[in-house]
């Protein structure tokens, strides 16, 4: 019996969300080979809380005596282990309370080497628990402390220390610890599990001192190497890679409010639908829903009479819709969330287009997608957004693994990143209210911008939002505001894992929160002066997408932008020659052009990529969001060489997977996350493909009508 295999998913999880076991051992001496366990304790931590009334803790009858002096540290005596269990029956009780959570301790590296002496001596299988020493962390950012014992660390960090040198006593003290120091770890960047092993690993000249001293190894080397990402349980992938569009009923079967339930069970039969849509009750414009189940509970409450009832009697009322473009992972979401079996599906003018019903959805009813888009849209809390990262990234692995479209993992990852913008506004509106602030003082929307907008989102993502409200002028009361929940926006969405952005392309700025009138001279200032500024933040404004409020005062925005920006000749032009502005990672004989051992694949191919298929969108009026999709639609319409077309959209389509498949390797080493890739990690296929993707992104040039650059 030894620890269980650690869950698959947690390298990316913020280390206050970690779940873990902190744990402690009281010995007969120091020596990790020939002493002895008398008490074992742990404290279990579950989504960042602790759980101390549920702790385990058991004293060991060690064979051996136990010496005075280790008597006279933790008072534990010959006679108080006389009746307990011996450690070979004790150890298998301990494994199965921590499961597989991660373990963590003070000096754990001790704690370590003895278990798995015990575990050998009793003829026991080791496998050596997923770990983390509060130690090391201290040292990580405190390392000029006098010593680095734990009641050193508990004083400098204002923890209490109480029964100190009994197990339970010094595992309570290490949590405290250990959850003190988080925010003084997240100041150093360390946010993550990877990211903490990582930075441990590194301090060497400590393991080395550790393992003289026979500790076990607290962090393997082995632990953070980069991984095959397709070495992990696969899901169903269907979710991910279809939208509602692809599976629904279509037309709709709709019937008026007046229709007998008889002919409306006539309808559905005829049809081979399990429900129809119910327009126009009396007195109301809204549409229902009249399924199967709601006709039988009418005919058993009122038997044949209800067959004569008009249906708007029956319906349910109003119907629940999702977007045609939505993916089905999401309507799963909301059919299991709110108890539903059947959704309206609507197209982009809000009009329905489809039904979706459960029979549509029962393959695809994974855990996985159900509990994805759970996650954010009842968050109640940061700490419950943060989960949401790791799981996400965790989905992403499997869809890499199951050869998923890397756009479609892409759009996949904006889709969340929206609803968490869209959560974290909710969330920020209530705490204005218990700050006493009230609600909106004007209508407002909230935007994501850039690679979240179209689509195209990544796992290294800063934060890129805006707030458009209906009328104030900068500064005043209304603004004022607006500036403090675009601050609650911006600091939930950072300690939910989304970062800051380091440009200030966020809500909380000034410059990209106005109201309507000040947002339309801003876009009037960018398409006139066209400096180098301008063109970047009209990039990324042109592909915002309203996440948050009222959808009508942002949309009004964001077309009437497009629509001046498409007879802005001058910032046309500005605009299509800075999407020529790139040079090839590749040098001579074919060898890359590397910058700490890496390139920079968004800077030398995808960014000339999206901004030539922008140019492209904004000169021809194409309303499509997403590269690929502004790329086939001027293919489409014949505008530009359909070959050249077809080898832009593939090129781009090598270059997102190439990048989010350095990025799981990354994050499983517990390094900060970026795009550009390591060529030496790369397999022989998969070079191949890159280097023909940047061959292909010079084509953007001519494409563009601009001169070549050397």
């Amino acid at each position: 019996m030894s620890f269980m295999v650690e869950r698959t998913g947690l390298s990316a999880l913020p280390l206050g969300l970690v779940p873990a076991v902190v744990m402690d051992t009281e010995t007969t001496g120091l020596s990790t080979s020939s002493d002895r366990i008398v008490e074992i304790a742990a404290v279990r931590i579950t989504d960042g809380r602790a759980e101390p009334d549920s702790a385990f803790q058991v004293l060991v009858n060690p064979g051996i005596a136990i010496p005075a002096p280790s008597t006279a540290i933790h008072t534990i005596t010959d006679a108080d282990v006389a009746d307990a269990d011996g450690i070979a029956d004790v150890i298998p009780e301990f494994s199965r309370w921590t499961g597989n959570a991660i373990m963590i301790g003070y000096s754990i590296g001790f704690d370590l080497a003895i278990l798995k002496a015990e575990h050998l001596r009793h003829g026991l299988r080791w496998s050596a628990p997923r770990s983390l020493d509060v130690r090391h962390l201290v040292e990580l950012v405190a390392d000029d402390l006098p010593e680095q014992s734990l009641d050193t660390a508990a004083a400098w960090l204002g923890v209490p220390v109480t029964d100190r040198h009994r197990a339970l006593g010094d595992a309570i003290v290490t949590l405290d610890v250990f959850q003190a120091l988080l925010p003084k770890l997240k100041q150093c960047g360390i946010l993550t599990l990877a990211q903490a092993e990582r930075a441990c690993l590194e301090r060497a000249s400590r393991r080395h001192g550790e393992a003289h001293a026979g500790w076990h190894d607290v962090v393997a080397p082995g632990r953070i190497a980069p991984s095959d990402v397709t070495e992990y349980a696969r899901i169903d992938s269907f979710p991910y890679r279809h939208r509602a569009r692809d599976i629904m009923h279509s037309p709709p079967v709709s019937v008026s409010g007046t229709t007998t339930m008889s002919d409306a069970l006539t309808l559905t039969l005829r049809q081979q639908v399990s429900s129809v849509f119910v327009n126009h009750r009396r007195g109301s414009d809204e549409t229902g829903i009249l399924t199967e189940r709601d006709m039988l509970r009418a005919i058993e409450a009122d038997g044949t009479k209800a067959l004569d009832m008009p249906v708007s009697r029956i319906a349910a009322f109003p119907l629940v819709t999702i977007a045609a473009d939505e993916f089905v992972y999401r309507a799963i979401s909301v059919m299991a969330r709110r108890g539903f079996r059947h959704l309206g599906v609507t197209g982009t003018d809000g009009k329905l287009v489809g039904a979706l019903s459960a029979r549509d959805l029962l393959k695809q009813r994974a855990d996985t997608a159900v509990a994805l888009g759970n996650d954010i849209d009842t968050a109640t809390s940061t700490d419950e957004l943060g989960k949401v990262w790791a799981r996400l990234t965790t989905v992403v692995r499997a869809l890499v693994s199951e050869d998923v479209d890397p756009r479609d993992i892409a759009a996949v990852i904006s889709r969340e990143l929206r609803s968490l913008t869209q959560r974290a506004c909710a969330l920020a509106e209530a705490t204005m209210e218990l700050r006493g602030k009230g609600s909106p003082p004007q209508p407002y929307a909230m935007f994501v911008l850039g690679s979240g907008g179209r689509g195209e989102s990544l796992l290294a993502m800063d934060q890129d939002n805006a707030i458009v409200f209906a009328k104030g002028d900068p500064g005043d009361k209304a603004d004022l505001w607006f500036a403090e929940l675009g601050t609650i926006v911006a600091n939930t969405l950072n300690d939910a894992g989304v970062s800051h952005c380091k440009g200030g392309i966020m809500a909380s700025s000034s410059e990209w929160r106005m109201d309507a009138i000040h947002w339309r001279d801003v876009v009037s200032q960018w398409l006139s002066k066209s400096r180098p500024e301008d063109i970047l933040n009209a990039d990324i404004f042109f592909d915002a997408k309203a996440v948050h409020g009222d959808e009508v005062l942002a949309e009004s925005l964001r077309r009437d932008a497009l629509t001046a920006a498409q007879s802005a000749h001058g910032f046309l032009n500005a605009m299509q020659m800075r999407a020529g502005e790139f040079a090839s990672p590749v040098g001579w004989f074919g060898k890359w052009k590397l910058t700490d051992g890496r390139v920079d694949l968004k800077r030398a191919g995808l960014m000339p990529l999206f901004s030539a298929a922008r140019v492209l969108a904004l000169r021809h009026g194409v309303s499509e969001p997403s590269t690929p999709g502004r790329f086939e639609a001027v293919r489409d319409a014949g505008i530009e060489a359909a070959h050249v077309i077809d080898d832009l959209i593939e090129a781009d389509k090598i270059l997102l997977s190439a990048i989010l498949r350095q990025q799981l390797r990354d994050i499983e080493a517990g390094l900060k996350l970026g795009n550009s890739i390591d060529p030496s990690q790369m397999k022989g296929h998969d070079t191949q493909q890159v280097r023909w993707a940047i061959d292909q992104v010079p084509k953007v040039r001519d494409l563009l009508g601009i001169p070549a650059y050397g």
